[in-house]
């Protein structure tokens, strides 16, 4: 960005730069934290935190094999895999009638770098 003073307007517009700099950090700090959020709440949930652990082990899973480990029926298996999904944790492929779930490797690794403070 370019600014051009002149005269006594540097102090004034000096300062707007400083504020709408100020005002970006904040911006951003703020996108992170509703990012923190939305996964928090992704991860706040029982059923949530078995269903990746299951999909981790199997490398993929289809959404007809979650039903019968996890004790819930389709419906429910499908909102708790579309909130997992919106928070970028699972990614899936429709093949045919069902979807074919797997972990997203690098958010799953950002996820425990935060965790772990590191």
């Amino acid at each position: 960005m370019t600014v051009l003073l002149v005269g006594d307007d540097w102090a004034a517009d000096h300062h707007d730069v400083e504020l709408m700099d100020q005002a970006g950090r904040v911006l951003a700090r703020a996108r992170l934290s509703e990012g923190a959020a939305a996964l928090a709440a992704a991860l706040a949930d029982s059923v949530r935190l078995r269903l990746i652990s299951i999909v981790a082990e199997q490398g993929e899973v289809c959404s007809c094999n979650l039903e019968q480990p996890l004790g819930k029926s389709q419906p429910t298996i499908s909102h708790h895999t579309r909130v997992l999904a919106q928070a970028g944790l699972i990614e899936g492929d429709k093949r045919g009638k069902w979807t074919w779930w797997r972990i997203v490797p690098a958010r799953l690794a950002a996820v425990r770098q935060a965790l772990s403070g590191t």
